[in-house]
């Protein structure tokens, strides 16, 4: 069990967190919604091109050196890589890390997935990494997804791996739809680690293990490594390359910029963080052992509907309540004044973040379910009037969620919004429009559930 209690964990995470949900607006018009930010434009499409290791030049080897054969490279970096934060970034905001890894993943090896996404004519060789993050979002489930630790306050609901009974199964299943065949091993010296927490992983291995294939992958297969931690806490971050053999790890982040989460602040000229002592904190990752054949797009929005049914249908992933009860367990929470001290700000900013966690997850979620769900319509034409009624669901439940924010002044962790966290009278509209958009999220999966079942009708 993930639970914060430590104020000084607490506010390491605030800073990126709070920026990027304070940042979010989700503007509705009919039926579409829109992730708006007035500063910035919207960003070009990325060229597709192979992008070749950086190799670190070898010093003229030694008689020995020769004797023995060639030295391997002791730095690979894999340049060009897209980025990954929280942060308003290049004209759009990604709130959900693994996704968002996978996302930069399959830009970086110019996979569009067979698809081109909503791109201009004139853009033919490009990638759309808006669908593409759409993509993974709902292959993975992570879009339908709403977990609760009822009466814990537990900063980790909003992680991916919690989000299912078998905490691999997203992962797995967002590889398999992309057509990629994948091993996710974890630490074993982090196994059964915070205590209470069950083992996630099948595969446990050490240091070694998980340096020599980060390196393999990076240096022989031209790879990026999905790893889970390396900085801050155990969510996805990608690792681009390595330094001194493994010893140093290279990548993105989303918590690279926090001295709280990562002390010693070292980067590359191109922004990538430089981590040593990389094991400790890395709680596993994930390794791309070659392509598989991609089913054809109308079978995998199928199935990925059929998970996304299945998601919103759980009310327990082990001790944490899940779906509908997730919902429910949230409003209870918010209604116990006895949790909410007025003149305690850390108690109150305790409280703060798995509530905006849940809005992340239900607010940048359901309109990613809007989308993926519309592009699943333009596949199943046979269904997609049911589709699309799911879609306006999911659309006025992220416009719900939206409603939450303006009760405490804004989305943050200023003063006044915490105070305003502590008015019992705040808290209990909140609990009913958490209701209303769990009433939305169920209608949504009984289109989903009429749509499979005309499917399977034929």
């Amino acid at each position: 069990m993930r639970v914060v209690a430590n104020m000084s964990v607490v506010f390491a995470a605030l800073g990126p967190l709070a920026a990027a949900v304070g940042a979010l607006a989700v503007v509705g018009m009919g039926a579409a919604l829109i992730l708006k930010q007035p500063h910035e434009p919207e960003p070009p499409a990325v060229a597709r091109r192979p992008v070749a290791p950086v190799e670190k030049p070898l010093e003229e080897p030694s008689m020995t050196e020769q004797a023995e054969g060639p030295r391997e490279p002791s730095l690979v970096v894999l340049e060009g890589v897209p980025r990954v934060t929280y942060q308003w970034h290049e004209g759009r905001m990604e709130l959900t890390p693994f996704p968002s890894c996978l996302r930069a993943w399959l830009e970086f090896v110019g996979d569009d997935l067979g698809r081109a996404g909503d791109l201009p004519p004139d853009a033919a060789g490009q990638i759309d990494r808006d669908f593409l993050y759409t993509f993974v979002m709902g292959t993975s489930g992570a879009a339908f997804r709403l977990v609760w630790n009822a009466g814990q306050w537990d900063a980790g609901n909003v992680d991916v791996m919690l989000m299912a009974v078998d905490p691999l199964e997203p992962f797995r299943r967002a590889f398999q739809a992309a057509g990629y065949e994948c091993e996710i091993v974890g630490n074993v010296d982090r196994r059964n680690q915070p205590e209470g927490e069950r083992d996630i992983f099948v595969r446990y291995e050490g240091r070694e293990f998980l340096r020599g294939r980060i390196v393999e992958s990076i240096r022989d297969q031209g790879y990026p490594v999905i790893a889970f931690g390396v900085i801050g806490p155990p969510e996805a971050c990608i690792v681009t390359g390595y330094d001194e053999g493994g010893d140093v790890l290279i990548g993105w982040n989303f918590f690279q910029e926090l001295p709280e989460q990562n002390p010693d602040g070292e980067f590359e000229p191109s922004g990538y963080f430089r981590k040593r002592d990389w094991f400790g904190n890395t709680a596993g990752a994930i390794f791309v052992v070659g392509k598989a054949e991609r089913a054809p797009l109308g079978e995998i929005y199928g199935e990925a509907l059929a998970w996304a049914v299945e998601v919103a249908s759980t009310t327990q992933v082990h001790e944490r309540k899940a779906g509908a009860a997730a919902y429910e367990a949230w409003a209870e929470d918010l209604l116990r004044d006895e949790d909410f001290p007025a003149d305690d700000l850390a108690v109150l900013a305790e409280r703060m973040m798995p509530h905006i966690d849940a809005m992340t997850m239900v607010g940048e979620g359901r309109w990613r379910a809007a989308r993926f769900v519309r592009l699943a319509a333009e596949e199943l034409p046979d269904v997609a009037d049911e589709l699309l009624a799911a879609a306006a669901c999911y659309e006025a439940e992220a416009g719900l969620v939206q409603e939450l924010g303006p009760l405490v002044g804004g989305f943050g962790y200023e003063e006044d919004k915490l105070r305003k966290l502590a008015d019992p009278q705040v808290r209990r509209q909140m609990a009913l429009i958490i209701l209303q958009a769990r009433g939305k999220d169920a209608e949504a999966a009984d289109h989903l559930k009429r749509a499979l079942k005309a499917l399977a009708a034929g």
